[in-house]
């Protein structure tokens, strides 16, 4: 199989790159992700279920004169019609071996980027959605980021799918961290929204890392995918190609999402930038966001509460105010001179953009104290909520815990309460992982 899409020549060292698995190589975490793209609408969303189910899947790369060659074996028979892969499939797993052996060779080890400071992330960030071909020009304001769960209710998801439609049909172009559930539907109604119109280049782009892609497989609607390296570069590929955000129901990612945005908001020096920001669900949703909405504010202050809005069951208005929003960011942009296709007016700070590795230790050094500036607060309840989703969705922290028991959050005596209580609601609702009647929490609030 040749490539689809991308990266149409390696030179031979790239090539024996992806064959190792040693030091150095990328075989491992290349079998991985592929894995995850072929294994696109499948209801596993634990890492370590779908290798073990698909042990025997093997990659191979043969270097050609013409070009690179992938050929596989054991490979998920859905990925396939009548022994053809899927085409949407095919271009999938050809992005992610540009942005792996990109983000490799030219990000990491060859020393341009300076990847402990704050510009130097920025620039990688931008480079790697850059190479990914994500900037069309000329831009607009026109690329709606949507948040939420990939286990969500039938009724959640259709009505995701009714704000898709809405979104299509006023030439909105729509960015999800491109698995299933909240982040597939919105994507499904745009396009029947952009048929209607006629607008045949619809975008459908994905942002996602290594360490959650197994569990949240790329959705096949996906015409732009992009693998950021850490779950840090892709939070801030949201919010540098996005224009403004919708977020649907959700758990704890969604919750990390939400506390990312509003502690950049919160920053002083953002404090001036639009950025549209709607909360929204069907009617039976609502609880789910007055929870949030209840917890933001006890934690973050009416400050953050008005960052965002809150709209039940409403899929037209929620498009229209995005819309009217979206006018606002690009008068901000021109009176800036900020490009349209990536914000770097917005300030990002360190604790928003260094790589959290979720361990024991880690997660029970986190500052979460009531006295700390609302934006650091933010940060490190953020930093929080992803060792939660690391624990729920990678093979290697859910080794960890299985080890050595669940991580121990600590904190403000009022801030844990709260934190305890949502984190509560999450599991009542069925909303930590598709398979939740047997979830078994990988944290201990204390």
């Amino acid at each position: 199989m040749r490539p689809g899409g991308s990266l149409e020549v390696m030179s031979q060292l790239e090539v024996d790159q992806l064959r190792s698995s040693g030091e150095g190589g990328l075989y491992t975490l290349l079998r991985r992700c592929m894995l995850a793209v072929l294994n696109s609408g499948s209801l596993i969303d634990n890492a370590r279920t779908m290798l073990d189910t698909y042990s025997d899947f093997e990659l191979g790369f043969i270097q050609q004169h013409r070009g690179i060659k992938l050929s596989l074996r054991g490979a998920p028979a859905e990925a396939f019609v009548d022994g053809k892969m899927i085409r949407g499939i095919r271009e999938l797993l050809f992005a992610t071996l540009r942005d792996i052996a990109y983000t490799r060779n030219v990000i990491v080890d060859s020393g341009r980027f300076d990847l402990q400071s704050g510009t130097g992330i920025t620039d990688a960030v931008f480079h790697i959605v850059r190479n990914a071909g994500l900037f069309r020009l000329p831009a607009d304001t026109n690329l709606v980021v949507c948040w939420g769960g990939h286990a969500i209710s039938r009724t959640e998801y259709d009505y995701t799918k009714l704000v898709g439609y809405e979104l299509g049909l006023r030439g909105l172009n729509v960015c999800t961290g491109c698995g299933p559930g909240a982040m597939k539907g919105p994507m499904k109604g745009a396009t029947i929204g952009h048929a209607k119109q006629r607008i045949r280049d619809g975008r459908y782009v994905g942002i996602t890392e290594p360490g959650i892609i197994a569990a949240e497989s790329p959705n096949p609607i996906v015409n732009s995918l992009v693998i950021m390296p850490d779950m840090e570069k892709r939070l801030e590929a949201f919010v540098r190609v996005g224009h403004g955000i919708i977020v649907f129901p959700g758990g704890v990612g969604t919750a990390e999402e939400i506390l990312y945005l509003l502690g950049i908001l919160l920053d002083p020096e953002n404090s001036a930038q639009p950025f549209p920001m709607i909360m929204t669900g069907p009617a039976s949703a609502e609880p789910y966001f007055r929870q949030i909405d209840d917890f933001v504010v006890a934690t973050l202050g009416p400050e953050a509460q008005q960052r965002y809005s809150i709209i039940i069951d409403e899929p037209a208005e929620v498009a229209r105010q995005i819309r009217d929003g979206l006018d606002s960011v690009r008068d901000f942009r021109t009176e800036h001179g900020d490009a349209y296709y990536f914000n770097w007016h917005l300030s990002v700070d360190d604790p928003f953009q260094q790589p959290f590795v979720a361990t024991h230790e880690t997660m029970r050094s986190l500052n979460i104290d009531a006295g700390l500036p609302r934006h650091e607060l933010a940060a490190n309840l953020r930093r929080a909520f992803s060792g939660i989703v690391s624990g729920n969705v990678r093979e290697d922290t859910a080794a960890l815990i299985e080890r050595d028991g669940p991580f121990e959050i600590k904190g403000s005596a009022s801030i844990m309460r709260l934190l305890d209580e949502l984190l509560a609601a999450f599991v009542e609702q069925k909303r930590m992982k598709i398979a939740s009647n047997d979830y078994v929490p990988c944290y201990r609030v204390s």
